[in-house]
């Protein structure tokens, strides 16, 4: 089992190669204000996160995730067998 700093690490590499402006990444960075991030480069990043963690984030998670650790919330929640 990892831990959240485990799971922050992971999102950071993931995140690297959409961080076009170089912005040092905390929980509290918000992908569509600091990061700039558009609709398609959300959608990507999804994709990426959703391979890598083996999870699936519906529509309505991904409406209510704004920040980096509102995410690594979502993936630790997803990742726990009920």
């Amino acid at each position: 089992m990892t831990t959240r700093d485990d799971t922050f690490a992971k999102v950071k590499e993931l995140i690297d190669p959409f961080n076009k402006k170089g912005i040092s990444l905390t929980e509290a960075t918000r992908f569509a204000q600091d990061l700039e991030w558009d609709s398609l480069t959300v959608m990507d990043f999804v994709a990426a996160i959703e391979d890598e963690f083996d999870i699936i984030i519906t529509m309505n998670m991904q409406a209510e995730i704004e920040t980096v650790g509102q995410l690594i919330d979502a993936v630790e929640k997803l990742r726990t067998p009920a």
